[in-house]
């Protein structure tokens, strides 16, 4: 990271400021807040992502209109110009805004003369983006400093993500998937009766309101630009729960082009070992012990599969309760699986340099 970068922009300061923070939404104000400090802007979002997908989850956002929000959504999809699934970094829409569906239609009429973006990527997951809306043209050191800021952003945030898996302090509602119904704008026009449980759990609101998370929206945008051909990328994505657990929200087609169902149920327990593995940089190794742990293997049997000797598994294992802060198996698979509570969570390690 750049020498010239403020001590609070820098990769220790970003890293601590995730481990102290209250949550991921609490985290991503701070970092803001920080920004400010370089760099002047009007509004921005600052959204959260699957890291295998790309689809967003979970947007920190202050635009003119929040009323436009699903329609900012679908246009920011279907806008190939500066994605982040295809950005290198940062970059700023300078002289091509005009490319952009979103400015076009959103952004110009509300006074936005810049966009500066930046993808908060590390190695092949990408964990999040951030866009930062202003009423003046983005200069070339305001840039650079986003470039700067931006690895250390995205490891940071991965820690952040580690510290999403905990225990559920309840089962998932007992209905069975929920389906929200939503047409090609994405105006919700249906949804089955039990899913108001479910939109509760990653959207929490009192009960006598029925909240429509900011994933649904994502994912059915997601499938509206693959249909398109602006991204291939599977419209799904997977997010903590205000409980703990982990949820898998996907977007499909009615056939012929009647709407879009997105499917609100369980991430599979494949899927949480997964971003697990991912949220706290195991090496492949470390993932495979900590999958056979999970399938119930002793040091022997995983030795055996996976033709190691025993002394490698162990130095494995201790490697992957260093990077995810426990002291015993049985506390690496509360936190990998959440089958049983085991306190606060703790830290992320760093990522491991790619083969």
């Amino acid at each position: 990271m750049s020498s010239d970068l403020p001590w609070l922009l820098t990769l220790d300061a970003l890293e601590e400021a995730a481990r102290g923070a209250a949550d991921s939404r609490h985290f991503r104000a701070e970092v803001l807040r920080r920004l400010r400090t370089v760099m002047d802007f009007d509004w921005h979002v600052f959204a959260l992502t699957d890291p295998v997908t790309g689809v967003g989850i979970d947007p920190l956002a202050r635009i003119p209109d929040a009323r436009e929000a699903a329609r900012a959504i679908r246009l920011k999809y279907l806008t190939s110009t500066n994605r982040w699934t295809t950005l290198d970094v940062a970059a700023s829409l300078g002289d091509r805004a005009a490319q952009s569906a979103l400015w076009r239609e959103i952004q110009e009429p509300a006074g936005v003369v810049d966009v500066a973006s930046v993808v908060l990527r590390e190695h092949a997951n990408c964990w999040g983006f951030v866009d930062l809306w202003s009423r003046r043209a983005f200069r070339s050191d305001e840039m650079a400093t986003l470039r700067a800021v931006a690895p250390g952003l995205a490891q940071a945030v991965r820690i952040i993500r580690g510290q999403s898996f905990q225990h559920p302090a309840a089962p998932p509602p007992a209905s069975g998937p929920s389906v929200v119904l939503v047409d090609d704008s994405l105006s919700v026009v249906g949804q089955t009766a039990d899913a108001a449980p479910w939109l509760r759990l990653l959207l929490p609101t009192p009960d006598q309101l029925t909240p429509i998370p900011a994933a649904v929206y994502n994912v059915a945008a997601q499938l509206l630009a693959r249909e398109a051909g602006v991204d291939g990328s599977e419209p799904l994505a997977r997010m903590p729960a205000s409980d703990g657990s982990w949820v898998r929200v996907s977007a499909a087609r009615v056939e012929p082009a009647q709407g879009i169902v997105v499917t609100i149920e369980p991430a599979t327990m494949e899927e949480r070992l997964d971003l697990f593995a991912r949220a706290f940089a195991l090496s492949v190794r470390e993932r495979d012990v900590v999958l056979e742990l999970s399938r119930g293997a002793a040091t022997a049997e995983i030795s055996t599969r996976l033709f190691v000797s025993p002394y490698t598994v162990q130095d494995h294992l201790k490697s992957v309760f260093e990077k995810t802060g426990v002291r015993s198996r049985r506390s690496l698979l509360a936190r990998a699986t959440g089958a049983h509570s085991q306190g606060p969570p703790q830290r992320a390690g760093p990522a491991p340099t790619p083969s």
